[in-house]
């Protein structure tokens, strides 16, 4: 029995709705890492897929849209960012119990831990992370209406609105008091800057969200969960949540692939970069940075109550609560350093 996934429906529904697509005997593995949607790799004699689906129970309301991530996906396939080759969406729960979509499977190295990126030594780790804001920078450059996706958002009033959805987030995830969280939304809705611009937006954006290939190029972006449109700037800002931020937590309870004896440059260099590929104003960054840290604390919390409600698969959720109260604390700290 795979968790999360029933694979005799999964079949049937495969030889009913897409006769021919299967080939041989259908086998499913739920893939480790991933603390959101629940991903599978998906197995016949000739074919390696991958499958997402959202995670079991206590889904946020406009989370977890597996429509949405099919689409942004398929809109990103003819431009310079490297996206897997979607293959069906599903938007029937009853199949295996929520909606869900298949992808390719893109050969490759996702890098999770600080014990896989030891290996890369500093010239690659160096160029593997320009590559990465590269890439960013792609993304960000991709005019939405060109590859379908004008009305995939509303880019006006973004970062107001943001602030507004993780704290309604936050409210649905409450079990246990977390001091300086409330603060922390307050501040941030009261110093909101006026937008920098609006472009497709990843919402999550980090290491362990591309696929790595054998030369050190990122080959595919995943997790396209919390796409839409709006202020590309805050990719970047959690980007340096992920690669400056939690390496200040460390302890057992995060795991970060990114630090700075592998060799990867300090954040500051990524921005820089950041800025001259696309003439970005970097003044406001802490403010977006502070945003990042409040966002992944919500995040976090919701994966913990989802936890603690026994409504998880797979291992490595039991520590995640603990992380949230220091993101809190640089969510304010990285917040005083806006001018």
């Amino acid at each position: 029995m795979t968790p999360g996934l029933d694979v005799e429906r999964l079949r049937a529904y495969l030889d009913r709705e897409h006769p021919g697509l299967r080939d041989g005997d259908l086998r499913a593995e739920l893939i480790a890492g991933g603390k959101s949607n629940l991903t599978y790799t998906l197995r016949d004699d000739t074919h390696n897929w991958v499958l997402r689906r959202p995670p079991l129970g206590h889904v946020l309301r406009t989370a977890h849209d597996m429509g949405r991530e099919h689409r942004v996906i398929s809109a990103l396939a003819p431009t310079a960012v490297p996206v897997p080759e979607t293959v069906l969406l599903c938007a029937d729960p009853e199949v295996i119990g929520a909606p869900f979509y298949v992808m390719g499977f893109v050969e490759g190295t996702v890098y999770r831990t600080a014990a896989q990126t030891a290996a890369l030594g500093a010239e690659r780790a160096r160029t593997l992370s320009y590559t990465l804001v590269d890439v960013l920078a792609d993304l960000h450059e991709v005019d939405p209406a060109a590859v379908g996706l004008g009305d995939f958002g509303h880019p006006a009033g973004y970062l107001e609105r943001q602030v507004r959805r993780w704290k309604k987030q936050l409210d649905a995830s409450r079990s246990r008091d977390l001091p300086g969280i409330d603060e922390l939304h307050a501040r941030l809705a009261q110093s909101a800057p006026a937008e920098s611009g609006a472009g497709i937006v990843h919402g999550d954006y980090r290491l362990d969200n591309v696929v790595v290939d054998a030369g050190g190029r990122v080959a595919a972006v995943l997790d396209w969960e919390m796409a839409t449109l709006g202020d590309p700037l805050a990719d970047l800002g959690l980007l340096l949540v992920y690669w400056d931020g939690l390496a200040q937590i460390g302890g057992n309870s995060v795991a970060t692939s990114v630090n700075a004896a592998a060799g990867f440059p300090p954040g500051t260099e990524l921005a820089d970069r950041y800025a001259q590929r696309r003439g970005a104003d970097l003044t406001h960054l802490p403010w977006y940075t502070a945003f990042g840290f409040f966002k992944l604390a919500v995040i976090a919390e919701g994966i913990h109550f989802r936890f603690t409600q026994g409504q998880t698969v797979g291992a490595g959720f039991e520590q995640l609560g603990e992380i949230v109260p220091p993101l809190v604390a640089l969510g304010h700290a990285t917040l005083s350093q806006e001018a």
